[in-house]
């Protein structure tokens, strides 16, 4: 039996990073990330994985239709892009003199935290 608490992995993705997707139906497309949820190992790319939804009309919304929208896909699928690289990479957490932890390029170590 699996038990209660789900084990939480630490992502180490942010909002507004850019990623590119290393597999599935989008593999190799470029994107900034709109949202990460921790919770369900789920982060949300711009452009990336477009699904439609249809709409009904409502009373806010008067006019239906087919509306294409992002879907959130597993964090393992995508990899951070350095910016002095240009590729995607691993990364690793350095800590700084002032106690500050930093994200580093494994490639070039180069900072992506400004």
């Amino acid at each position: 039996m699996e038990s209660i608490h789900m084990e939480r992995y630490k992502c180490k993705l942010k909002k507004d990073d850019k990623v590119k997707v290393i597999t599935g139906k989008d593999n190799g497309k470029i994107g900034k990330v709109l949202k990460v949820d921790r919770k369900k190992q789920r982060i949300l790319v711009e452009h990336v994985n477009m699904v439609k939804r249809h709409k009904r009309p409502t009373a806010q919304n008067r006019q239906g239709g087919i509306v294409e929208s992002e879907a959130p896909l597993d964090w393992s699928n995508v990899m951070l892009m350095c910016n002095k690289c240009v590729k995607p990479v691993r990364i690793k957490m350095q800590q700084l003199e002032d106690g500050k932890k930093v994200r580093v390029c494994r490639k070039c170590n180069e900072q992506i935290d400004a």
